[in-house]
């Protein structure tokens, strides 16, 4: 069978994109969490907040070097294995590229080392100025981004020459029309995905007996952020539907699996789609609330898969169950956090019971909800590298299949390496726990010193 470098070129970046995205969903909101720690420890005095600050500081460095070290591989294969994309949009997404480097990582670069090693050497509102400002540098990454890819989904701003893509409204190039939804929802689930991790950690501890007083302040700060953020994200979630329906229907119709955009849309509970009949098997659906979700109108209508060209549609069956996925852990998440908060209403959160239980092993939810979205949105964006402008398949680099899949095989080694090592580190820091702080007493005189200081005494006696 002959290899398709096109194949394994998508394939490794699916896999090296799907492997980095965990950490920056992860180190965006640990260092907001590190920072908020650090101001509670500023405001109230209490050691506590300062020690568990210590204790996610460290897994925050793991992480963050994972996410360095995987992220870097993602740049080079713009050049390696999709070349001719470089030189089509390059003269755009070069310079989003590098005004991330420019803020984020300078700013991220300049006080990542106070916030890591700071704590007994500088002040303690220095110390949470760091934290802050590292935690802005993380928006900031995520901000340039999510720029750079939401102007591959919609592209604006520009105008092409020769087949080359060049900015002429940088703020329209930034700011394109899909950005702020997109932008806001991630930072969203990045934040809900540390809540979940604090409160699973918190929830492991208690259980175990062991860091009670540390565990109970996890539980309680990331209970208190998660059931605000969760039902928000639902609604960030719908008006970022919306924003997608305009400006990216065929998506929208993968998502639902929606054929037929003359009648009003079912919501597809279940289906798996027949791309060659058009049709959907063994469907489970709710007549006209699809339209009502996306149209706000029972029998409101959006454009179904049959009104794109088959060429021009993205594969469903994958968006489909992805975006079911993402949603179905999203319901779940607002489940758990209101069940959490309504245990700590009553006095009963703190129980050796089922939902402790279930709380303890929440940890991955956020991080497969993320890897959920991302597959909804870039397979979603299909069969268009950068919509209507250039084509996944004229994208790639003339390279053989040979060195792609010889490249493809050395990154899954490399980052299972990189997996496997981190995430030991990790848990056992995790196993360790937070320790607590003793301060340090004064220097006292050793005996030669102070004898030294009774002479001196007696001398200055006698001189008087």
């Amino acid at each position: 069978m002959e290899l398709d470098p096109l194949i394994l070129a998508r394939i490794q970046f699916a896999f090296t994109i799907s492997f980095h995205i965990i950490f920056p969903a992860f180190t965006i909101g640990l260092s907001a969490w590190i920072a908020t720690l650090l101001g509670m420890s500023l405001w109230t005095g209490n050691v506590r907040y300062k020690d568990l600050a210590q204790f996610w500081t460290k897994i925050f460095a793991v992480s963050f070097a994972m996410g360095v070290v995987s992220g870097i591989v993602l740049t080079y294969q713009f050049g390696t294995n999709w070349s001719e994309f470089s030189l089509a949009v390059g003269n755009v997404i070069g310079p989003l590229i590098g005004f991330e480097v420019l803020t984020a990582f300078f700013l991220e670069a300049s006080f990542l080392g106070i916030m890591l090693f700071g704590r007994d050497r500088v002040s303690p509102a220095m110390h949470f100025t760091a934290a802050v400002l590292v935690a802005v540098g993380t928006a900031i990454s995520a901000f340039w981004i999510l720029s750079a890819n939401s102007w591959m989904q919609f592209p604006a701003g520009h105008e092409v020459r020769d087949g080359i893509a060049y900015p002429v409204d940088w703020w329209q190039v930034i700011f394109s029309p899909t950005f702020g939804w997109r932008m806001v929802h991630m930072l969203t689930a990045a934040y809900i995905t540390t809540g979940f991790v604090v409160l699973a950690v918190g929830a492991r501890f208690w259980l175990k007996g062991k860091h009670l007083p540390e565990a109970e302040t996890m539980m309680k700060m990331a209970l208190g952020i998660l059931v605000v953020l969760t039902p928000v994200q639902a609604v960030i979630g719908d008006f970022h539907g919306l924003n997608t329906l305009e400006h990216q229907p065929a998506k929208i119709a993968a998502m639902e699996a929606h054929w037929d955009g003359t009648h009003p849309a079912a919501l597809v509970l279940f289906a798996i789609p027949d791309v060659v009949a058009e049709v959907n098997r063994f469907e489970i659906a709710i007549p006209k609330l699809g339209s009502l979700i996306l149209t706000h109108d029972l029998n409101g209508t959006f454009p179904g898969l049959k009104q794109f060209a088959p060429e021009d549609r993205p594969p469903v069956l994958p968006v489909f169950i992805s975006f079911r996925v993402m949603v179905g852990i999203g319901l779940l998440m607002i489940l758990l956090s209101g069940l959490g908060a309504f245990a700590w209403w009553r006095g009963k959160l703190f129980r050796p019971n089922l939902l402790m239980q279930v709380f303890a092993n929440t940890w991955p939810l956020g991080f497969i909800a993320v890897l959920a979205g991302w597959i909804t949105t870039e397979i979603g964006r299909q069969p268009w590298v950068a919509t209507g402008l250039m084509r996944t398949e004229d994208a790639l680099s003339p390279v053989g299949a040979a060195t792609v899949l010889t490249s493809l095989i050395l990154f899954v080694l490399v980052y299972a390496v990189i997996f496997v090592s981190g995430g030991y580190y990790i848990n056992r820091l995790l196993e360790k726990g937070p320790v607590r702080h003793v301060p340090k007493e004064p220097l006292r005189p050793t005996r030669p010193m102070a004898a030294a200081q009774d002479s001196g005494r007696i001398a200055l006696s006698a001189g008087e």
